[in-house]
């Protein structure tokens, strides 16, 4: 079955590339606000799926890019082990492919590290038609230049991801979560305090005068944590919904700013900048998370004004999710960066087939 469906793609491939029309790759869908807009004909993932490799005392596990990411986590689950990054999930059906595609990780990122951190090689189908594999199911088999890890944010313009190899960890045997409450100011010192002492910070986020810190550790460490920091401790079951729904946008924040952009009248931003970062004056709701790295803004603000202030910072800002994309969804890049780009584009997808436009307009 597997097989049929790879010949079938890369008969899809070359006649795209001979025709030169455009591919719209999708897995769940479950990203189809992200990016810029798709176009293009179908060529869906979901059927090429299942789990190809899983060793649990070697922590790595290999799937297809049609693996739905729920079916793998309770793989891992099952062993005790888990994706540390917690990529967002959206909505049901979000796949293995995707997930890597879009390069998003979840609550822990600054903790843990991103997607890219985790991706140990994978296997891709390039605009030739070839099939191509990058690195390996272990670190230590690593070497040369990271394509496999490259993959990760690329929006499918470079290729089909037909399998990728992730780094797993177990979970950890204790966990806390702790409120306080606290103005935006004070809560970013905080953080950058806590930041430079030997405490097992996993999470954060702040809003609306609240900030929630989770404890991830041994649980000596954890404990200790807890004594020194103070604040109110959160009932576990509470806890972890409210982590939950800040990885799967399905909390208040989240829920709030996904029906003010459909009213058309603002545009829910990602921005990227040095945790140290002091808050950023631009106006809308600010929800704060990675200690102080990343500022979400749900905003009226012209993306000029939301750009200069994040380029201000020494970071970025990214369109998430608007009505409308005339500010383009990812910051410009600069010429040197935009060459490597196009380079990169011409040497997988010198046809210019897969997702064209999703990442950046005319790439």
């Amino acid at each position: 079955m597997s097989e049929a469906i790879l010949h079938s793609w890369i008969d899809q491939v070359k006649t795209a590339a001979s025709e030169r029309k455009a591919l719209n790759i999708t897995g769940g869908n479950t990203k189809h606000f992200y990016g810029e807009d798709p176009r293009g004909d179908t060529l869906s993932t979901q059927a090429f799926k299942g789990i190809t490799a899983y060793e649990p005392h070697e922590l790595f596990i290999t799937a297809r890019c049609g693996t739905p990411l729920a079916e793998l986590e309770a793989v891992l689950a099952d062993k005790g082990q888990c994706l540390a990054f917690e990529p967002p999930r959206f909505a049901e059906g979000c796949t293995v492919g995707g997930m890597v595609a879009a390069g998003l990780s979840g609550p822990s990122r600054a903790s843990v590290g991103s997607v890219r951190d985790h991706v140990l090689g994978a296997t891709l189908l390039n605009g030739h038609g070839d099939v191509l594999s990058f690195g390996g199911q272990v670190i230590k088999n690593v070497a040369g230049y990271d394509i496999s890890r490259l993959l990760a944010g690329s929006m499918g313009t470079l290729g089909v991801i037909l399998d990728v190899s992730l780094k797993v960890l177990p979970m950890s045997p204790a966990t806390a979560t702790l409120r306080f409450q606290m103005d935006q100011a004070a809560a970013l010192v905080r953080l950058n305090e806590w930041g430079g002492q030997a405490l097992p910070l996993n999470a954060s986020a702040w809003w609306d005068g609240t900030l929630l810190l989770r404890l991830r550790g041994a649980m000596a460490a954890v404990r200790a944590a807890m004594t020194s920091l103070g604040g109110e401790v959160i009932e576990p079951a509470h806890a972890s919904s409210f982590w939950q729904g800040m990885r799967d946008h399905q909390d208040e924040y989240f829920v709030n700013a996904q029906t003010a952009v459909a009213g058309g009248s603002v545009a829910l931003w990602r921005l990227s900048v040095p945790q140290t970062t002091a808050p950023l004056v631009l106006p809308g709701e600010q929800l704060i998370e990675w200690h102080g790295g990343q500022r979400w803004i749900c905003t009226s603000a012209s993306g000029t004004k939301v750009r200069d202030a994040a380029a201000h910072a020494g970071g970025h800002a990214t369109l998430f999710m608007a009505r409308h994309k005339d500010a383009g969804a990812f910051a410009p890049l600069a010429p040197p960066l935009d060459r490597i780009h196009r380079e990169l584009k011409n040497s997988f997808d010198p046809s210019g087939i897969f997702n064209p436009g999703r990442l950046y307009p005319e790439l």
